[in-house]
């Protein structure tokens, strides 16, 4: 039994009382009949002759081989996703609204059955295009001229009545006899002759129309011939076994179609000429053996498409009402009612024989059909999407027994994609706008569900994976040249000043990683780990309302010190090793706590990872327009990192308008010497400051240093400034206590030189 999983989308309501028993019990033979009968329908009849008329004997393979890179892996995503669960009522939609959610889910299962529905009426139009030769001994037994309408209303209107009395059972039934017709008609016209007058040995590959209609033109008009091999899986509710039946008679029903397009592609143009194959849209009967039974088959194959249509449509609706994704108060549950122990859709085979009779009532369904045709892109693409995104999200409970490629169900849903806009762009913008506006209004009801987000979160977490493997192994082999923050910061006072996390946010806003942990003293017990899940649930709040990419988490532990240690061990959030420990201290804080931060930066500082000390005041940074660098002659290790921290600030909206200035203070006689270095560093761009913005001065002490600190540095509003381990071993706190005439000051710390390239 599989176990449930926050990944899945919730679990339509049964509304069946017959589950147990799977409706009527069916076999793999019903939903191979209802895809077979569909494909080989009335575009195989009626217009498949234009299409090979107009463009030849390869553009009409081309079109069959270009079709089933759509259906094929359409039928393989089926055959996959039908393995891994029960697939109950719904067919299509199950599928789909199990993987992406009600509300998307939704969206594409109203589309599916508007399609469903209108194909009832399109193929029972067809169905009157069969009694054709008749047309005039009707018109003289009736007295008024023929109508296609005369035949379709009532015949549509009949097989509405057969199913409601007699439901799917007859249908299915129904479908035997018609399949067996079909199969007939198309024995007698593969055994007959070419038309009269027409020699086979002319025929050349690119045999076509002098003025032929446009490839793709061509293709969107025969396209719907090759889309009803997911007839069958409509069906699922009403199957003993579908994760053995919908595979084998969807694959068998899609292989066998494109079997028989290949033959009757041959048959066609070593038949006939291209003019007649294109004028003549019946001409198929004037090949055959016999040429009556071509309209036998006509009506067989249209009528067979038709019950298999009028088979689906109700069970897709019925289910949407189950799941409560129709948007109209109070449909859903009527919709969702089934009648008898098989749950018989009857009020659903009502809506859908009302759709039917007003489609075929206006009699040309070639714009809707157009629609429609988007529709069911739309629908294959999802199929295969679900199929992709489920080979990368590795969920455990996604274990299907039949397993297709994740390279051929990605081809299928960028062929749906591709392929709609080659057939007709303007009616896929309006399909998508369409189910962009449907999804605004279905999603009203399901709020709280959770759409893509569920499915995406599996395939984000094993993207995320494979790529810190990867970079892993990469910078084992490379050597570590473009440095690149990774900064980690442990701190208790996290919700009394906000300095040290817009301090983070800057720095990891594009450039950079942050990991932020906030320390939690004590031991993990059960009432100190549900204090971290709140505290956790706070930060993350907080990182959201302020827009920041600091990875925000909390760490328990008895000691600040075995805190750091836990925590500088384990990778940051990019997955890899971090480089960088941030700590801070405000200026009104108790001299014990920057005693504090030096013991923590001389323990962090065996891990050899730069170190970061912020001294942050009352400003806040100021007017974030300046950022002034001092370098000496004891920042030969620190001062690339300095100047290209400073930068990487400027990366962040907030200090867009800011100007970096750095000041060297030098011994006077090693002044011209740094000069000429700094001024041959930004002749090779390996350091990205101007020379306007460098300014050398003399200084020979320490005091001297820092009145020439406090007299330009004063106002700024971020002064960078460097400090190494033996000054701080010497000096303590004394250290960062430094320079009280400043405002917000970045110390910084690297145990070797970073090269800018």
């Amino acid at each position: 039994m599989e176990t449930p999983s926050r990944n899945t989308a919730p679990p339509a309501p049964e509304t069946s009382p017959g589950d147990a028993a799977s409706g009527h019990g069916f076999g793999t033979l019903p939903v191979f009949f209802a895809g077979i009968s569909t494909i080989l329908g009335a575009v195989m009849f009626l217009r498949f002759g234009y299409a090979v008329g107009n463009v030849g004997l390869l553009g009409a393979l081309a079109i069959v081989f270009l079709g089933h890179m759509v259906t094929i892996p359409t039928a393989l995503a089926i055959a996959e996703i039908a393995t891994n669960r029960k697939v109950e009522g719904g067919g299509e939609y199950f599928i789909i609204s199990r993987s992406f959610g009600t509300s998307i889910g939704g969206v594409i299962g109203i589309s599916l059955y508007l399609s469903q529905a209108v194909s009832v009426a399109f193929y029972m139009i067809a169905f009157a295009e069969a009694f054709s030769p008749a047309a005039r001994w009707i018109e003289a037994r009736i007295g008024i001229p023929y109508d296609p309408r005369l035949i379709s209303l009532p015949a549509t209107l009949g097989l509405i009545l057969l199913m409601l009395t007699k439901g799917a059972a007859l249908g299915v039934k129904a479908l035997y006899t018609v399949v067996a017709t079909l199969t007939l008609s198309l024995i007698m016209f593969f055994m007959g002759s070419p038309v009269e007058g027409f020699d086979p040995s002319s025929v050349s590959l690119s045999s076509s129309l002098a003025d032929a209609d446009p490839f793709f033109l061509v293709f969107a008009i025969v396209f719907p011939a090759f889309t009803g091999m997911t007839a069958g899986v409509g069906l699922s509710g009403d199957l003993a076994n579908p994760r053995i039946s919908i595979p084998r008679g969807t694959l068998a029903a899609t292989l066998v179609g494109m079997l028989v397009y290949i033959f009757i592609v041959f048959k066609l143009v070593y038949s006939a000429p291209p003019d007649l194959l294109n004028s003549d849209q019946l001409v198929m009967s004037r090949i055959a053996l016999w040429g009556p039974i071509i309209f036998i088959g006509l009506g067989a194959a249209t009528l067979s498409s038709a019950i298999g249509s009028i088979l689906v449509a109700p069970r897709t609706l019925q289910a949407l009402g189950g799941d409560g994704s129709i948007p109209i108060r109070g449909a859903n549950s009527w919709l969702a009612a089934g009648q008898g122990a098989v749950n018989e859709p009857r009020n659903a085979t009502l809506i859908t024989g009302g759709v039917a009779l007003i489609i075929v009532l206006l009699g040309n369904v070639d714009i809707v059909a157009r629609l429609i045709s988007m529709f069911f892109m739309v629908t294959y693409g999802a199929l295969c999407a679900i199929s992709f995104l489920e080979h990368f999200a590795a969920r455990p409970s996604y274990r299907p027994s039949f397993r297709s490629r994740w390279y051929i169900s990605l081809f299928g849903a960028v062929m749906c994609a591709f392929m709609m806009f080659q057939m007709d762009p303007v009616f896929a913008l309006a399909a998508i706008l369409v189910m962009v506006g449907l999804y605004q209004v279905v999603k009203q009801s399901h709020e709280g569900t959770h759409d893509l987000a569920a499915m995406f979160q599996g395939v984000m977490t094993q993207t995320s994976r494979y790529m810190h493997i990867r970079l892993q192994r990469r910078r084992r082999r490379a050597s570590d040249d473009e440095w690149r923050p990774s900064v980690i910061m442990v701190n208790e006072r996290t919700f009394d000043r906000r300095s040290p996390l817009e301090f983070m946010r800057w720095i990891c806003h594009r450039h950079g990683f942050g990991t932020y942990l906030h320390y939690i003293p004590g031991t993990l017990n059960t009432k100190s780990y549900r204090e971290a899940q709140r505290v956790q649930a706070r930060l993350v709040g907080m990182a959201r309302s302020q827009k920041s990419t600091v990875y925000m988490n909390t760490i328990i532990s008895p000691s600040m010190i075995s805190a750091l240690a836990q925590s500088l061990q384990v990778p940051g959030v990019s997955g890899l090793s971090n480089n960088a420990v941030m700590f801070e201290f405000s200026q009104n804080d108790d001299p014990q706590v920057v005693k504090d931060v030096v013991s923590w930066c001389d323990f962090a500082a065996s891990t050899r990872m730069t170190l970061m000390v912020l001294r942050h005041g009352d400003l806040h940074f100021g007017e974030h327009k300046s950022i002034h660098v001092w370098l000496t002659w004891n920042d030969q290790e620190n001062a690339n990192l300095m100047i290209l921290l400073s930068y990487i600030l400027l990366g962040h909206p907030d200090w867009n308008d800011a100007e970096i200035r750095v000041f060297v203070a030098l011994p006077r006689d090693q002044v011209e010497e740094r000069r000429e270095e700094f001024e041959h560093l930004m002749t090779q761009g390996r350091l990205p400051v101007s020379e306007k913005n460098i300014r050398f001065l003399p200084t020979n002490n320490v005091d001297a240093f820092r009145r020439l600190v406090a007299r330009y540095s004063a106002s700024a509003d971020l002064t960078v400034v460097g400090f190494d381990m033996e000054g701080l071993e010497e000096r303590q706190e004394n250290v960062f206590l430094n320079h009280p005439d400043l405002g917000d000051v970045l110390f910084v710390h690297t145990p070797r030189q970073i090269t800018m390239e």
